[in-house]
């Protein structure tokens, strides 16, 4: 890694570690507390992230259980993830609040890849984005006589190969995910 190709790298690494992000919140039929991330309670008038006002388990492969800190949030955090877009009707207690984790259909899981694949598509063009703006800045640097043409070509080279590096790293993420969509 060069140091003119470190930042452009860096950017490339997070989109790749955003898009691991973003399908953690992707319900693959068994319960995982991540897709409660985006859910915020309202808090003593702040919105407050789900996880921030109570503990969350997985006690059971497809249940998850929300057990809040404070009993008086029991109501508002049933109806926050009834407000989302879960698709899971919460049950309360009185003390906890259970989420039951339903098979997926075969017709929901080939949706969920799909998705799945589309993200990974809009991931990638992102780091090939990336690539193009450093492509351009070298370009720049070489007008300016900052770089010889032999380094902008070695610049450009470093630059593929961590686009190429990135690209993949984003499919074999893909990969898994659509791997534990479809395993029943």
């Amino acid at each position: 890694m060069s140091e003119k190709t470190k930042v452009y790298e860096e950017k490339m690494q997070k989109s790749v570690e955003a898009y691991s992000a973003e399908l953690s919140t992707i319900r693959a039929g068994r319960a995982n507390p991540h897709v409660l991330d985006k859910i915020t309670v309202d808090y003593f008038g702040t919105e407050t992230p789900l996880n921030q006002v109570g503990n969350v388990t997985v006690p059971e492969a497809r249940l998850l259980q929300i057990q809040p800190w404070d009993a008086g949030m029991l109501k508002k955090i049933e109806k926050a993830i009834q407000m989302s877009d879960l698709g899971i009707n919460p049950t309360n207690d009185g003390k906890v609040i259970r989420l039951v984790f339903p098979e997926l259909t075969e017709e929901r899981r080939k949706s969920l890849t799909k998705d799945v694949k589309k993200k990974a598509e809009d991931f990638k063009v992102a780091v090939r984005n990336i690539r193009r703006d450093a492509v351009d800045a070298f370009k720049k640097m070489e007008k300016k006589s900052e770089i010889t043409e032999d380094e902008l070509e070695d610049l450009d080279e470093l630059i593929q190969k961590a686009t190429d590096k990135h690209v993949e790293e984003i499919e074999k993420v893909m990969e898994a995910k659509n791997k534990e969509i479809m395993s029943i």
